[in-house]
């Protein structure tokens, strides 16, 4: 007899479905507004006269604001509906995006990044606590699959037409049409989302400061936290400078640039359903290890090419794509087994501002080993920048096997036999403090 509980068993109803598309398309416009300023870096650097380490700043600017605010909210990520939550950091997140458009300075674009940051970095985090809260983990690969589809559609819609009005209109416009796309996602949250508030009967820390002190205590927590924190780190570094190092070193022309993002996006929408539909197929441990050993011999490779021809770079961004996101997913889907209903909004928050700091700390970091003599001269030490990343690929791997093992022996503590099946109930963390 089939069991009820494998991947294949466990279907989504109607408004299931109708929650990874909002969430996903929610995940686009966020991701998109972060995503874009690497494609646009060039045109930035060139308009607004930046050095690399000021665009390096411009980007960490975000990620650090966004780290602050998730600890600013991890106390009270779990005393209210993730509807409205979600809602109110959004809309947040819309008007931050604004004054990205009207920024005309260094100091104006820090600013506006800054507020962006500080509505927008949170919005994962919350995604992440619904979802854990609407879906079973037997479920989660395959909705983590589709949900992170937003960078794929990001990759092949948002950053080509981004780029298209921003060769039209200036590098302004994008930040303004991801404004207005993204206030009729919040019509749709309002109107059609329904409360997302189980956790709330299940809350008896009303303090938020103990209630974040408590999340941040707990020994298990504080393992899983460390190895996502390590997996935003290799990103971050390489990111920024993505589209400088393409049209610099590879000698990658404006017009190409948005083949690159749109053919490499494409290849994503592929990639992620299927390494979430893997995800909850094999042991996710064992398809991340894969998967980082892959992206490890990617990014050395990419970060020491010399000039070759535009089919070669499509096809290298392809093959590390395959690597970031087979990581990602299972990784997800694995930290997301790790805290307790009532502490979810906490954990995720908390696990999401780390991120954030952590991924400003090395795109700052970044900006400062990437050297370039003018705004038109090739980008130097770009390599350096991979050989470190595949030295935290490897630590990654060690954090994350810790994690999985937490994970199994929970799952072995809470399978009940029903009927002659198994089935598996959400994890209870038992606390452990140091």
């Amino acid at each position: 007899m089939k069991n009820k509980n494998t991947a294949e068993g466990v279907a989504f109803s109607g408004y299931q479905k109708f929650a990874i598309f909002i969430l996903a398309i929610t995940q686009f416009t966020v991701i998109l507004d972060f995503m874009v300023m690497s494609p646009l870096g060039d045109m930035l650097i060139k308009s607004l006269r930046l050095t690399p380490s000021q665009f390096g700043f411009a980007v960490s600017a975000y990620a650090f604001s966004a780290g602050c605010s998730g600890l600013l909210t991890a106390g009270f990520a779990d005393k209210f509906d993730r509807k409205k939550l979600l809602l109110f950091f959004y809309i947040g997140f819309i008007v931050g995006t604004v004054f990205c458009g009207l920024a005309n300075s260094f100091a104006t674009l820090m600013a506006a990044r800054i507020i962006t940051g500080l509505f927008g970095g949170v919005i994962g985090s919350i995604s992440m606590a619904i979802v854990t809260d609407i879906f079973s983990l037997q479920q989660r690969g395959r909705v983590m699959g589709f949900v992170q589809m937003g960078l794929g559609v990001s990759q092949v819609l948002g950053i080509p037409i981004s780029l298209y009005f921003a060769n039209a209109w200036g590098w302004q416009a994008p930040f303004m049409a991801i404004a207005a796309l993204s206030l009729v996602v919040a019509l749709l949250i309002m109107v059609r989302m329904q409360p997302v508030t189980e956790h709330l009967a299940l809350q008896k820390e009303h303090n938020a400061v103990n209630h974040l002190v408590n999340t941040l205590t707990k020994k298990e927590y504080r393992m899983a936290f460390t190895a996502t924190t390590l997996l935003s780190v290799g990103g971050f570094m390489m990111m920024p400078f993505g589209s400088a190092y393409a049209i610099n070193n590879l000698q990658v022309t404006q017009q190409q640039l948005p083949l690159i993002f749109m053919i490499s996006g494409i290849g994503t929408l592929f990639i992620m359903p299927a390494v979430g539909k893997l995800s909850d197929k094999m042991d996710k441990f064992k398809l991340f290890t894969i998967a980082s050993l892959w992206m490890a011999v990617m990014v050395a490779i990419y970060t020491n090419i010399p000039v070759l021809p535009l089919p070669i770079i499509i096809a290298l961004n392809i093959l590390m794509t395959i690597g970031i996101m087979g990581r990602f997913i299972p990784a997800g889907a694995l930290t997301t087994a790790i805290p307790e209903m009532k502490d979810r909004g906490a954990f995720m928050s908390v696990s999401s501002s780390l991120q954030q700091v952590s991924g400003g700390v090395a795109a700052a970091f970044a900006g400062m080993i990437v050297v370039q003599k003018d705004q038109f001269s090739p980008l130097q030490h770009y390599n350096t920048l991979g050989y470190i990343i595949v030295v935290i690929i490897a630590v990654c791997v060690f954090m994350m096997y810790r994690v999985n093992a937490m994970v199994q022996k929970r799952q072995e503590k809470t399978v009940e036999v029903e009927n002659g099946s198994d089935v598996i109930v959400e994890p209870v963390i038992l606390t452990e403090r140091q």
